[in-house]
């Protein structure tokens, strides 16, 4: 499933964009804080299609997007439920109307989608959620996809079953939870252990790991430690 070549514009029409500064505005007024509020429209099989997805319209390949998308289309289909709209808790934040909705259904929902975004930045549940899920979860599919042309297409959909079949049994709250003393994934500084006899590595990234810490460079530190250590 990808949006990459949706054959129509999916940017906000006049009519609902003019709507749009007018209910920001009342939101504003009536003293809600959010963040930058972005509206796409979409047909109803993207909007299930990105609703597959949990909302965010880049992901890794797994079938079990398909099954999810494959209910939400037949739930249209058949008359049983309907997506109104969707909002994602990023920043800028990313709402999606359903472009068969009437405009009074339009109207109602943008106004719904600013309490939304209100709640995402000033609700102490969420101050701890990363504010870039839109790029993370992109990151993750791309990381997924190398893996899969890396080991294989069906050792990446077996592991991934596994991760998955633990989904549910893992605490949602964890992720707000200080077990230990935090450390950046951007500190990059070097590790401190005076009496550790191995080669000093640095902290980096997989990709960048032989141009940070060549070997040449570990080989010479350790032949040069072990020099010192018989010379002691």
């Amino acid at each position: 499933m990808s949006l990459t070549h949706t054959p129509y514009d999916t940017l906000l029409p006049a009519n609902l964009r003019a709507l749009q500064a007018e209910i920001e505005g009342y939101a504003r007024e009536y003293g809600l804080d959010f963040y930058e509020t972005i509206f796409e429209v979409l047909d109803a099989d993207d909007l299930n299609e990105v609703a597959a997805y949990g909302g965010f319209p880049t992901r890794y390949p797994h079938w079990s997007f398909g099954m999810q998308y494959e209910e939400l289309k037949k739930g249209y289909d058949y008359g049983l439920s309907k997506i109104y709209e969707m909002v994602i808790n990023n920043d800028p934040c990313y709402a999606y109307l359903m472009r068969c909705n009437h405009v009074v259904d339009q109207k109602l929902v943008m106004a719904h989608v600013y309490g939304h975004c209100d709640f995402f930045k000033n609700n102490q549940y969420f101050a701890h959620t990363n504010r870039k899920m839109m790029d993370e979860m992109a990151n993750h599919g791309n990381r997924i996809r190398r893996y899969a042309e890396k080991y294989g297409e069906d050792e990446i959909e077996k592991f991934l079953d596994i991760c998955m079949s633990i989904d549910d049994l893992i605490d949602a709250h964890s992720v707000a939870i200080k077990r230990r003393e935090e450390i950046s994934r951007y500190d990059f500084s070097p590790e401190k252990d005076e009496e550790d006899a191995r080669p000093t590595r640095f902290k980096s990234k997989a990709y960048m790991d032989e141009y940070i810490n060549p070997k040449a460079a570990l080989k010479a530190e350790e032949d040069e430690r072990r020099k010192l250590k018989e010379a002691a």
